[in-house]
């Protein structure tokens, strides 16, 4: 498997491929798959579509290109801030998906954590079939619900004289600086009141929050809570930004289509075709992060596509795996870019001397036999011993990390399974 830069990409993005190309995709990125794709894709099932299809059809559509080998959904981020701030967990910002569910476990001395697939995997895998519960059906429309009733226009005039005190800053670089400048402000319980107000709401938990705050000694927000900040600074930006008339406030999807932002700090490369995403985003990302037009991304992932269906026949058989298991080594293309800036290879890998026209393809190193390391982790998921879900288990620590999933055995026209390991 070639796991891959850990990719966030939006609905556009993933319709705009074919499945040839998505396929690709699936095979050279790890893709953290946000809650709001999920969403936006249940929400086309209360959406109008084109003559000659079904919106069942539609959503199946998409989530038959959804990658499915090497995706996680990630944590939503709602979760993750009431996480953080009741101090349950610390919500590291470092290009890393945060995923629920894990069992810790331990086998012959080795530690490890298995994962069985989420309610959102195993929903796209009945959505590839056709296959919907009217649960979702339901929240489908209450998703649509919703995101009408949703006032932006309301929101633009309340935040217009904070806009305008402000000296009515006009760059979007401009807008961030002021919703920066907002939460570092003096008055900081208001911010940490505001930041609950626009996230998980204040409730009967916000004492709770706030008793917290003042246990520590009042600390900055961006101290206290880093990812509540990030999530903060976001909304101010886009509320603003309306304010600024630089953002939209008709387009009620903007604030769905903004909401992707929220998991930027858990990517390195992030795709989009959508107007605003691809104005804001880059905004929002580290410098170690890449944003990449879903465009450029498609016409790469096409290229690809023709590198390799030019190979023989009897090699294309034996599964992508075997011998795509990493880009192929030519800068020219867009995918070995991004691996060479967010990738290191792995500990004693050397490039195979196989060529194809002239071209040098990646293979996986000698000894990685798919069926060997299929046994060995059907062996310790089998014998492994469950240790209490509360015990933390590091990265560093974890002998295996297991995902069960559903995956296509074919995606497009390309085998990624062969019939004999199926």
């Amino acid at each position: 498997m070639a796991q891959g830069p850990i990719l966030i990409f939006d609905k556009s993005a993933l319709q705009c491929l074919n499945p040839d190309q998505a396929h690709w995709m699936d095979n050279f990125f790890m893709s953290n798959i946000t809650p709001f794709f999920y969403i936006e894709t249940l929400a086309d099932l209360e959406k109008e579509v084109k003559a000659g299809k079904t919106s069942e059809q539609v959503v199946g559509e998409i989530a038959a290109k959804s990658p499915d080998m090497q995706a996680v959904p990630n944590v939503y981020h709602l979760t993750l801030i009431w996480a953080e701030l009741t101090g349950q967990s610390e919500i590291k910002m470092v290009g890393f998906p945060i995923i629920a569910g894990g069992q810790p476990v331990t086998h012959e001395g080795a530690k490890g954590i298995i994962y069985k697939p989420s309610p959102e995997q195993e929903a796209l895998s009945r959505w590839q079939q056709g296959e919907f519960l009217e649960v979702e059906r339901g929240m489908a429309k209450i998703w649509r619900q919703q995101l009408e009733s949703i006032d932006l226009k309301a929101m633009a005039a309340s935040f217009k004289p904070i806009h305008e005190k402000a000296g009515s800053p006009q760059s979007l670089e401009d807008i961030k600086t002021l919703a920066e400048a907002i939460i570092d402000g003096p008055d900081q319980e208001a911010v940490l009141r505001l930041g609950l107000e626009l996230t998980i709401g204040y409730g009967d938990w916000g004492d709770q929050v706030f008793a917290r705050w003042k246990s520590l000694g009042q600390p900055p927000i961006r101290d206290f809570s880093p990812y509540l900040t990030y999530v903060l600074t976001v909304d101010l930006f886009f509320y603003l930004g309306m304010a600024a008339s630089q953002i939209g406030s008709d387009r009620k999807s903007n604030k769905a289509d903004i909401a992707y932002l929220y998991y930027l700090p858990f990517c390195m490369v992030f795709t989009s075709r959508d107007n605003l995403q691809i104005r804001i985003a880059p905004l929002f990302l580290r410098n170690d992060q890449s944003f990449v037009h879903a465009d450029d991304l498609k016409a790469d992932l096409k290229r690809l596509d023709e590198f390799y269906d030019a190979l023989p026949e009897d090699v294309k058989r034996k599964g992508v795996y075997s011998f795509a298991a990493y880009p192929p080594k030519d800068d020219s293309f867009l995918v070995t870019q991004l691996w060479n800036k967010h990738m290191k290879p792995p500990e004693g890998f050397v490039p195979s001397p196989s060529t194809h026209e002239g071209k040098t393809i990646y293979v996986p190193p000698a000894g990685s036999d798919p069926k060997v390391i299929i046994k060995a982790l059907n062996d310790f998921e089998e014998n492994a011993v469950p240790l209490d879900p509360d015990t933390p288990i590091s990265p560093d620590e974890a002998a295996v990390v297991q995902f069960s999933k559903f995956i296509l055995r074919k995606k497009g026209k390309w085998v990624r399974i062969p019939e004999e390991q199926e």
